[in-house]
């Protein structure tokens, strides 16, 4: 009976007095022209006390009385209504987005003079992260992002209104706006759920960005000696610190894991195995040269400027990271080497030796048998002692290496405390060398130099460097 109402009180001519009854030997029928509206029998009438006239009578004035409602809700004045609240829906999303992109250029228009007055460019140290003109591009995006997030509200809201005006789409409204309530209400009552976790999470973080800081705060003192503990060097302090700030992050991702939405679906997990499968197989190289970082590390086999030689690379270490450490050669080649290569190899460190006990640089000459061997040793003390960056204590010394069927050999050792430079010392103690023997009129027999006693001219130099001609 509702579904025929419902169809009679749509109709535009629809006179709700036009409902008769009309009655047979069987029946009584409440129509409407000539369609049946309801039927009753004389069970109905039975089961309500009366006959089935009267029931028929009493569902006539019920009908009528729902028909007159439905006339004025369906009714062309009604429709005319509708259709005018339609229009002016539109009309008001109209102007409200016209209001709104009327907005957004006079706020384009006070981030472009933002340009000029309040900002300025964002650097860390020397590098220029955000000019201000790339600052003002990107305000803009995030103004119309803005925008069109507005423009999609207001959309969402005045699809449903349009729809619930006219009678035959309100449902289709209300499931429209369902479409649209439903998601955003899981979403409000999953946030609303995960507080408790997010909390927690909270606390978490909170806790280890502090431990964080006070493992910092105590490397820094021991790295600058205000703190000494017997046994840690202080080039230990922030190695040693940033494992531990891994460790700390690494045990805070295993604790707040378990609170993360989604961590307990077999997606997550799925994932979170397939990149730790990837990360083992593909970094076996990489983990290496991390743990031969950290050996090299707490090893101490060298720091950072000091001249080392690495197999046949001599050079100082310019950077030290968990996987490579870099070299420049005095002809200022870099030379990247893998930690894990340097574990494998020897290392010998030339600046520590000159810092701890003086490296002993040495040089090696060969004299005839005719000249002393003490004025030898004398003219080669003379000579190292001359030489800039060589120190007087300890004292050179010369030691005599081989006897040789046509000269002896003597190897001159001094002590030198700056092992940077270690080439110029060298070149210096050589050319000092040649000076004082050629001063004192001795010949220098390497390399391989024979001499015939039969009245030749000296193998040197006719004038010496201060320009002293020789005595003949």
């Amino acid at each position: 009976m509702s579904h025929e109402i419902t169809t009679l009180g749509k109709r535009f001519n629809l006179h709700p007095d036009s409902v008769y009854i009309e009655s047979t030997d069987i029946v009584t029928d409440v129509m409407y022209g000539d369609k049946v509206i309801v039927s009753f029998t004389d069970q109905d009438g039975l089961w309500e006390s009366c006959t089935r006239d009267q029931l028929a009578a009493a569902k006539r004035t019920v009908i009528v009385e729902k028909l007159k409602v439905m006339k004025e809700e369906h009714g062309l004045l009604q429709l005319f209504k509708r259709i005018a609240y339609f229009v002016l829906v539109l009309v008001g999303q109209f102007l409200l987005f016209k209001l709104t992109n009327w907005l957004f250029r006079k706020l384009k228009v006070r981030i472009l003079r933002l340009r000029n007055t309040r900002l300025k460019a964002f650097s860390i140290q020397d590098f220029e992260l955000l000019d201000t003109q790339k600052q003002v591009r990107l305000l803009v995006f995030v103004a119309n992002l803005f925008r069109y997030a507005f423009m999609l509200l207001q959309l969402l809201l005045t699809v449903p209104m349009l729809f619930a005006i006219f009678p035959q789409t309100k449902n289709l409204a209300y499931q429209l706006f369902f479409y649209i309530w439903d998601p955003v209400k899981s979403i409000l009552y999953g946030i609303l759920a995960y507080i408790p976790n997010l909390f927690t999470i909270f606390v978490i973080c909170l806790a280890i960005k502090y431990l964080v800081r006070l493992f910092r705060y105590l490397a820094g003192e021991v790295q600058s000696e205000r703190l000494k503990l017997n046994g840690f060097y202080p080039d230990w302090a922030m190695p040693t610190y940033h494992i531990i700030r891994f460790l700390l992050y690494a045990f805070m991702v295993a604790m707040i894991y378990p609170y993360l939405p989604g961590a307990d679906s077999g997606v997550f997990q799925g994932i979170s195995v397939f990149v730790g499968l990837i990360v083992s197989l593909g970094s076996s190289t990489v983990i290496g040269n991390i743990i031969a970082g950290l050996v090299i590390t707490y090893m101490r086999p060298f720091k950072l400027g000091d001249r080392i030689q690495l197999n046949e690379t001599t050079g100082n270490v310019v950077e030290k990271t968990p996987l490579v450490t870099r070299i420049r050669t005095p002809k200022n080649e870099v030379v990247t080497i893998p930690n894990s290569f340097i574990m494998s190899s020897h290392t010998v460190n030339f600046s520590q030796s000159a810092r701890e006990y003086g490296l002993i640089i040495h040089s090696e000459v060969t004299i005839g048998y005719d000249v002393p061997w003490r004025l030898v040793n004398k003219l080669l003390i003379e000579a190292a002692l001359n030489t800039p960056g060589v120190v007087d204590d300890p004292r050179p010394f010369v030691l005599s290496t081989s006897l040789s069927d046509w000269y002896p050999v003597y190897q001159v050792n001094a002590y030198i405390k700056e092992a940077d430079r270690l080439a110029q010392i060298y070149s210096d103690l050589h050319q000092n060398i040649q000076d004082r023997f050629n001063a004192e009129g001795v010949e220098i027999m390497s390399p391989h130099y024979m001499a015939m006693c039969d009245g030749n001219d000296p193998a040197m130099p006719k004038d010496d460097l201060s320009g002293r001609p020789k005595e003949k």
